[in-house]
């Protein structure tokens, strides 16, 4: 009992001790107030937490969600990078997804914590928020880029080691920026601008071909990927040689080669925009000048039977005669290429020009030198080796029994990719629609001996009843009505 009331005592002395300390720490608080101007009380509480940030080993940089007016770029860096390393073990996780052909997005949720290690040191990351409710509108604080006044801030804080604070500064925060802009190409959805008068408008680009599904010489493929490669990497040396960072490429062959796909491979495979230009639909040159200075940097400019356009223009020239105007600036071939020489190269960098022909033989020699169309890319007929592809893109095989008969009547026979994924894609049945592009093959070889073309529809006809023939000799009474319902 005599313990108990010594500890009672003990507790009521601490208690009116921790009391009293408190009333003047209040009191001390209001004379300062009241007596000392507000000048020397910021000095005093700066050089305070000047002590207190030197006896601590730890460094931190906030990261606010905004800079006045205008979002902070490096805040949604942040926020990409550490979407992909987030540890999905956390206790609470902010999920999200904005587009459903994109994955899911997780992010921090308020006041959870994660590390990150770059080059061998430790970053810890925090997301704080506040309530931004009270704060002024007049000093534009709070506001989001869009100039809505916003109830919540959100920042990061980053913490790590003080002795780090230079590697924190000139390389993990680098670091960040430059690994976000790669996840945002990579993410971002393409686009395909096509112009109508002066004006560009876009939609949405899902061609869906890339290098590994285009049909063609596997040799003659990687030159190309390889040349994209060391083209997006030399920035600096383009810079340094003094030349315009762009690269042209013409792509020719016959119709049906995969020029097309060509050009969307490219832009998948590089996170690039296409600038689809329509030459016949621009009249001068002071409308072709306003639409390429319109077009974003990492892009490609696609200008499609560039042969047909410029006899278009030559044709209507003739029959004209002399303008009828002078002041007239009509689009000629020369003046595509002075734009393209100068004021296009020089309004925007890491840019790509791609000309497409079925008759490079008609081209002006003038169109085809180095530096205006930089590598030449010829887009040939059906070879072994695109068939293999054309028959996994359309059918998942590797191999088969009548590829070798296949392989040589392709050898023998001029076959574009188009015709051959043509047959391949009419019947879901792997054996069916490889002999029916045998049979084709066969007819067209025929066809080429005899001075007669064989027709593609007449081949895919034929298969067709092939088709009909096998499942309704096969096939119930009543499953030869749907089929005859669903044709």
């Amino acid at each position: 009992m005599a313990s108990y009331d010594k500890a009672m005592e003990s507790y009521k002395k601490a208690v009116t001790t921790a009391a009293s300390l408190a009333a003047s720490a209040m009191l001390v608080r209001g004379v300062v107030n009241e007596l000392v101007p507000y000048e020397v009380r910021d000095l005093l509480f700066s050089g305070m937490g000047y002590l207190r940030s030197h006896m601590s080993s730890q460094h931190t940089i906030i990261i606010e969600e905004t800079e006045g007016w205008t979002n902070n770029q490096l805040y949604d860096a942040a926020r990409a990078y550490l979407a992909t390393r987030i540890n999905t073990d956390m206790q609470r996780l902010r999920v999200s997804r904005v587009d459903e052909t994109k994955s899911m997005m997780f992010s921090m949720e308020e006041g959870e914590e994660m590390a990150d290690v770059h080059e061998g040191t430790e970053f810890k990351w925090r997301l704080v928020c506040r309530d931004n409710s009270g704060a002024s509108s007049s000093n534009g604080n709070g506001r989001g880029g869009n100039g809505n006044f916003k109830l919540e801030v959100r920042s990061f804080e980053m913490s790590f080691h003080r002795k780090h604070k230079d590697k924190a500064l000139t390389s993990y925060l680098p670091h960040i920026l430059a690994m976000a802009k790669k996840i945002k190409d990579q993410n971002r959805t393409l686009k395909i601008y096509m112009n109508e008068g002066e004006s560009w408008f876009a939609i949405d680009l899902h061609h869906p071909s890339t290098f590994t599904t285009l049909a063609m010489d596997h040799k003659l493929k990687q030159s190309v990927m390889d040349d994209l490669e060391r083209f997006v990497k030399r920035k600096e040396y383009y810079k340094k040689i003094g030349k315009a960072w762009k690269r042209g490429y013409l792509l020719y062959g016959p119709p049906g080669t995969g020029k097309s796909s060509m050009i969307a491979a490219m832009a998948n495979y590089l996170k690039f925009d296409v600038y689809d230009l329509e030459l016949t639909e621009v009249n001068w040159n002071s409308t072709l000048r306003r639409l390429l200075i319109g077009m974003t940097n990492r892009s490609i400019l696609v200008i499609e039977d560039i042969d047909c356009t410029v006899e278009l223009q030559q044709r209507d020239e003739g029959q004209e005669g002399t303008k009828s105007n002078p002041s007239e600036d009509k689009v000629t071939l020369s003046g595509l290429l002075n734009f393209v020489d100068g004021l296009w190269s020089t309004s925007g960098e890491e840019r790509i020009i791609i000309f497409t022909t079925n008759y490079k033989e008609r081209l002006d020699p003038a169109l085809l030198r180095p530096g205006r169309m930089d590598m030449h890319i010829h887009m040939g007929y059906c070879c072994p080796e695109s068939f293999r592809i054309l028959a996994s893109n359309y059918h998942s095989i590797d191999h088969h029994a009548t590829y070798p008969e296949i392989e040589e009547l392709i050898k023998e026979v001029m076959v574009t990719p188009a015709e051959v994924a043509e047959v391949l894609m009419r019947n879901e049945e792997t054996d069916i629609a490889l002999e029916g592009l045998i049979q084709f093959l066969k007819r067209k070889k025929d066809g080429a001996k005899d001075g007669k073309a064989e027709n593609v529809d007449q081949a895919l006809n034929e298969q067709e009843q092939k088709k009909e023939t096998t499942m309704k000799s096969d096939a119930p009474d009543n499953q030869i009505h749907q089929d005859d319902s669903k044709e």
